[in-house]
């Protein structure tokens, strides 16, 4: 692949500014090892050379299409040096070594040509693809829309690193070399095809850790009761299939192993390393791990993030070093990793606890709350495939472990406890996709006050809290507020089918007990399509032949069972009966059979698999009402799952284009941001279809009643100045006026009313038609990205905060949710006889501002607090916004990366 030698004027460009930061970061390759990219620096001639002199002389030819077996010095400093704006090169660098070099020249208006050469043994990785996709996010932000390329035409891996990227790429063929030439503007293609990248390359990161074929314990001990001894311990006592290294200097054995000084002393392979060393050791096993080749660490050890700043400093320290020599990490202060298929059985954590095998993954980050969690599962009979302590989350996410679990055909129900949540919209990405194949539910920790534990580097969320809760809705995601809770939801799920609705029968022998669990469905939005009363002492036939009918029954989706034994009867029986109905049923049953908890041995339904219970075991609760709230749990996620979700109706073509030109304008003038005028908001919201209504400034009355004449009267006449346009009175707001007396009088009344009226910043506007006062705003949230809110206009709105939430970008059902969500939403279809609005209008509007600020973050936030939602459309009378410089928020979305560590002090 060839490439224009300077910068077009004959002279070599010289470098100019420092390129934006966040065009560095750290990167999955396609096997799942860790990789760093960084824009190419005028001192890495060492390292040019160094990788250059291990590239075949057949890569060098495709790369210039001639012998070239050695850089000159000047090729050096043009390889080296550049601008980075119409000459631009990334590296990749791995172990301290570049390892490929991709760059882009401009070569045009707007269009640049682009190469790369990769080290011959590190081909086949997905390196190309990777500097492909980063080379064009930079150019997009330097204002190039095309790529070209010269490829030879036998050249077939270069050739297919373009064409499957996802763009339309067009070819052309002269003097023996093929011409490839696209647009890099993301397409629903490319972005499929990089977010199918990133799915397999992180599954296969995560795969590693679940699936080791060897284990090494660094910081093995055989001193009892120490974590290295546990460490061994459960790894030996779980039956590991693989084998167990233990790594200890001074030591002969450890637990009847021999003991090795260093892990590179072991003489077979090692896949994943547990860490239990001194924090301050930690780093020098990082080095030992990549020189032997390690895959993954489990680092157990404390004294990372959670002891304070130098801690934190540590724990950068700790990532950045693994990440450049291509290790995944999990923890710090972790307890570990476990899997309980019998192919494996690893237990490389500091749990006694092995639990049975069964349908569930559960990823955790708490070591501490990690144990409980262990217990209680064990103590339900509920079961898990995979289990994962992440700890500190310094690089092991839940974002990685939904990744793998959406894959892993053993895992039917993934449970997360979040205490943080690092890269939240990437986290919905995934969690939206993954929720349509296998149920997600989870407790967040510190949902009211937003708070995160110490240990976990997360920027500040400026969203409210409720937004938070909204993409978790968005993304089907079922939402517990406890552990009980998600067990008591997680043991339907795993081994009874969905319902289809929301009728439910109850069979019982108990009136109470009967009445409470009616109580408890109508509270939790259930219907009680039928309830069936046996007498105090039914036979198990009475029971079968009830549940039976309750299951035949069209009108019925799922079928609550309530026994109360008689005394002096164990009920097994009955248990039996349960037991068959719900493994042959095609409808969710649930009991409280006993007072008992969990997946009662009676109850359980024997499985082929090898898990605790099989499918169709009946899940049991010491209370009818948690029976019931898991059930409600279950039907809101099926009907989230059988509702088809779809464009926002009626939102035409944006054009994005002038909306951009109008923000970057802007900030042109004003790099740290400002608002924008009335006429630039204008102007912005019709690129998007929205129609502003015009409003007249004016300072006096004569100006007024020009203005009023020049909109043909029927006026009406407001003070706009913050602290006056909101006032629940209305008496800044004067209507009708249809001549000069009637806005003289309006004038005089209202300057009477303000104490400055100069300051009031009145402006006349025509009359809008007859509607229901409605607000929507978007905002750029640093963690978020775009967030819009909707709710109905009016200061008592405001008091009460009946507001609803929603991640862009929004489908069809998104919206519908969000206009019905808030309380007051009955004011829209035709509450007390009044004539319902143009809800589809109102539905158009939010998701053309959800499509604004999805396309524009520099947009930090638009309001349009008063529009009137009428019966034939909408009326927005009066909008605000402002722009901002664009953080690094999205820099992922069209650039596979991990997730960013601040601060990191290694050198790349």
């Amino acid at each position: 692949m060839t490439q224009r030698d300077d910068d077009g004027s004959g002279r070599e460009a010289a470098t100019g500014v420092l390129p934006p930061r966040h065009w560095e970061a750290d990167v999955l390759l396609r096997d799942g090892r860790a990789a760093h990219i960084r824009p190419i620096r005028a001192d890495d001639a060492d390292l040019l050379v160094e990788f250059y002199a291990r590239v075949s002389d057949r890569s060098k030819y495709y790369r210039f299409f001639s012998p070239m077996p050695q850089l000159s010095e000047r090729d050096i400093k043009r390889f080296t040096q550049v601008d980075h704006d119409q000459r631009v090169a990334l590296v990749l660098l791995l172990q301290g070594k570049m390892i490929a070099v991709g760059r882009y020249d401009v070569v045009g208006d707007a269009e640049a040509e682009v190469a790369f050469l990769v080290e011959d043994a590190q081909q086949g990785r997905g390196i190309g693809q990777l500097l492909l996709e980063h080379l064009a996010q930079a150019a997009r932000e330097r204002g190039i829309e095309r790529f070209t390329a010269e490829v030879l035409p036998d050249n077939n891996k270069m050739i297919h690193t373009f064409r499957d990227a996802g763009y339309r790429v067009a070819s052309g063929y002269e003097d023996g070399v093929l011409t490839l030439e696209f647009s890099i503007d993301p397409t629903d293609t490319s972005i499929g095809v990089m977010r199918g990248r990133e799915h397999r390359a992180e599954a296969a990161s995560i795969e590693r850790f679940f699936n080791p074929r060897s284990v090494a314990v660094i910081g093995a001990s055989r001193r009892q009761d120490t974590i290295g001894q546990v460490l061994v311990r459960n790894l030996v006592n779980a039956d590991f299939t693989g084998r167990v290294y233990a790594v200890n200097p001074s030591a002969a054995a450890v637990s009847g192993l021999p003991a090795f000084r260093t892990i590179n002393d072991i003489p077979d392979e090692v896949d994943v390393a547990i860490v239990a060393v001194p924090a301050e050791s930690v780093n020098d096993v990082v080095l030992d791990c990549a020189a032997k080749g390690v895959h993954g660490m489990i680092v157990i050890s404390s004294g990372f993030a959670e002891t304070g700043e130098e801690g934190r400093q540590r724990q950068r320290h700790l990532v950045g070093l693994s990440r450049s020599y291509g290790l995944r990490l999990i923890g710090p202060n972790c307890l570990g990793v476990i899997n309980t298929d019998p192919r494996v059985q690893v237990n490389a954590s500091l749990s006694q606890v092995m639990p049975p095998r069964g349908r569930a993954g559960f990823f955790c980050q708490s070591g501490a709350l990690g144990s409980a969690i262990l217990e209680k599962v064990q103590n339900r009979g509920l079961g898990l495939t995979t289990f994962v302590s992440a700890g500190n989350r310094a690089d092991v996410s839940g974002n990685d472990l939904l990744q793998y679990w959406e894959e892993d055909d053993a895992t039917e129900v993934v449970l997360l406890y979040l205490e943080s949540i690092g890269n939240p919209r990437k986290f919905s990405r995934i969690a939206r996709r993954v929720s349509l194949r296998k149920p997600i539910i989870a407790v967040r920790s510190g949902r009211t006050t937003q708070g995160v534990p110490m240990g976990h580097a997360v920027r500040r969320i400026s969203a409210p809290p409720e937004a938070l809760d909204a993409m978790f809705r968005q993304a089907g995601i079922i939402q517990v507020d406890t552990l009980e809770e998600m067990f008591d939801v997680a043991q339907l799920l795993a081994h009874q089918p969905l319902p289809k609705g929301r009728r439910v029968a109850i069979v019982g022998n108990s009136d109470a007990l009967g009445l409470l669990a009616a109580d408890a469905a109508a509270a939790v939005g259930l219907v009680v399509s039928r309830a069936t009363t046996l007498h105090a002492e039914p036979s198990a036939e009475d029971f079968e032949d009830a549940l039976d009918e309750a299951i035949d029954d069209d009108e019925v989706d799922a079928v609550i069972s309530v026994y109360i034994p008689p005394l002096n009867i164990s009920g097994e029986d009955v248990a039996n009966v349960l037991a068959a109905v719900g493994e042959q049923s095609d409808k969710p049953l649930v009991t409280s059979f006993l007072g008992a908890e969990g997946l009662p041995e009676l109850l359980r339904v024997p499985d082929v698999a090898g898990s605790a219970a099989g499918r169709g075991s009946v899940p049991s609760y010491p209370a009818v009402e948690s029976a019931v709230r898991a059930l409600a749990k279950v039907v809101g996620y099926a009907l989230w799952l059988r509702t088809p979700d779809s464009p926002v109706p009626d939102v035409a073509e944006a054009d994005v284009a002038t909306a951009r030109r109008i923000v970057n304008e802007v900030l042109s003038i004003h790099p740290t941001g400002t608002d924008l005028t009335r006429g630039q908001t204008q102007e912005l919201l019709a690129a998007y279809g929205i129609e502003l209504w015009d409003a007249v400034a004016v300072g006096s009355l004569k100006q007024a009643q020009a203005a009023g004449k020049a909109l043909k009267w029927d006026v009406v006449l407001k003070a706009t100045a913050e602290g006056m346009r909101e006032r629940p009175d209305l008496a800044h707001v004067w209507r009708n006026i249809d001549s000069a007396a009637e806005m003289k009088s309006a004038w005089d009344s209202l300057s009477a009313l303000v104490r400055d009226p100069a300051a009031a910043q009145f402006v006349v506007q025509k009359c809008a038609p007859p509607g229901v006062p409605i607000a929507v705003r978007s905002m750029e949230d640093p963690l978020f990205g775009p967030v819009v809110s909707f709710g109905l206009g009016g200061p008592i709105i405001d008091l009460i905060n009946d507001r609803a939430y929603r991640i862009p970008p929004l489908g069809g059902r998104d919206v519908a949710d969000l206009v019905r969500e808030v309380k007051s939403s009955p004011l829209l279809f035709g509450y007390r006889g009044a004539e319902p609005v143009d809800v589809a209008a109102v539905e158009s509007l939010i998701g053309r501002i959800a499509q604004l600020q999805n396309d524009l973050p520099q947009v930090s936030q638009l309001e349009l607090p008063l529009v009137l939602a009428g019966v034939d459309g909408v009326s927005v009378l009066t909008a605000t916004a402002r722009v901002a410089p664009v953080s690094d928020s999205r820099s992922d979305l069209y650039a596979r990366r991990l997730n960013p560590h601040p601060g990191d002090t290694v050198p790349h």
